[in-house]
């Protein structure tokens, strides 16, 4: 399974056959700052229309003078609206169609993960009463779903305190995530990874999201978008894969550089063989920013960063957990009865 056959836009994607030759070609050309384009911030674009002042130059006829799309927003502007919430050790960006992240921004360094205040035994999943009743998602949702509860924001990468940990508890952190094979397993070693980047970056940001990728479908071959929902009512989306994005910043060897080195990589939401390379899931940045329509380190100019998998060897470390832990203790065995006198 390997996606080296993305960067040069023919292949299929991940498990599942998922073709992506399409998936980040541009016909007006490369990037987000293409001439003919107009860039706006989140909080331009989401302003309600204004009525217009004329048709063409300026001339529109009596009858329709009284059309004005916009007076509907009198009663309210439909949206869409995202919860953005700032923690101690993330922000995240919720999704009230999917209830679950858009996206999670982290921000780890040697010192955040040298300290050992939090204590993941003292955290539990809660629900995030911030965001209106109607789209949240909940703990019900995830009962027998036969998905893990899988965190965008590690709580490993939270533990310099006990809130900061508490805070990626919250179900706006949290996606469904095959368990065994992925979240215990695959992903997890990813986590790792990131944070033994802070051994030779002094500072390393991790973008995190969901992904909802086409596949062939078997019965007529047209590429569709399927996923399952879970719930009752069924509200939370399960993506087909999922993302990260690492910037890593001041390298130990050269601090006072300006130079990042960046790293992209894309994961089918599915049982992963720990055999499996990480570089296999690389992908180009502009692959991700063309799924999601988000716009991805548009203000790092090229000349400003280095391919993170040519300055450090991306590969996980396959870590076994006590099983001691999971497994019941044998009790010792009991004495042979005595033999009647």
């Amino acid at each position: 399974m390997s996606f080296r056959p993305l960067l040069t836009g023919i292949g299929s994607f991940g498990l599942g056959g998922c073709v992506i030759a399409t998936f980040w070609r541009n016909p007006f050309g490369h990037g987000s700052g293409d001439k003919g384009g107009t860039i706006t911030d989140g909080a331009e674009s989401s302003r309600p229309p204004v009525k217009s002042s004329g048709g063409h130059n300026g001339s529109i006829s009596e009858q329709s003078s009284n059309i004005n799309p916009s007076g509907f927003f009198k009663y309210g502007f439909p949206g869409p609206i995202h919860d953005l919430r700032n923690r101690e050790e993330f922000v995240s960006c919720y999704d009230r169609q999917n209830r679950i992240p858009y996206w999670v921004v982290e921000h780890i360094t040697p010192e955040s993960l040298k300290n050992k205040s939090g204590d993941r035994k003292n955290s539990f999943f809660r629900e995030d009463e911030v965001v209106p009743e109607t789209f949240r998602s909940r703990l019900k949702d995830y009962f027998r779903s036969g998905y893990d509860r899988g965190h965008l924001a590690p709580a490993a990468n939270a533990k310099f305190s006990q809130q900061a940990m508490d805070e990626t508890f919250y179900l706006t952190n949290i996606c469904p995530q095959v368990g065994e094979g992925f979240n215990r397993d695959y992903w997890a070693h990813l986590e790792y990874f990131c944070r033994q980047l802070t051994e030779k970056y002094q500072s390393v940001r991790i973008v995190t999201g969901p992904l909802f990728l086409p596949r062939k479908d078997p019965v007529d071959g047209k590429m569709k978008i399927t996923y399952e929902v879970i719930g009752n009512p069924p509200t939370v989306a399960v993506p087909t894969h999922f993302y990260k994005l690492i910037v890593a910043e001041n390298a130990t060897s050269n601090p006072n550089s300006d130079v990042v080195a960046v790293g992209a990589f894309v994961l089918p939401n599915d049982k992963i063989s720990n055999e499996t390379k990480l570089t296999d899931f690389e992908v180009p940045v502009d692959a991700i920013s063309r799924s999601t329509g988000l716009q991805l380190l548009q203000n790092l100019p090229d000349n400003k960063r280095v391919e993170l998998c040519k300055q450090v060897e991306c590969r996980i470390v396959v870590r076994e957990f006590n099983k001691a832990i999971a497994e019941p203790k044998k009790l010792p065995a009991l004495p042979a009865p005595r033999k009647p006198t």
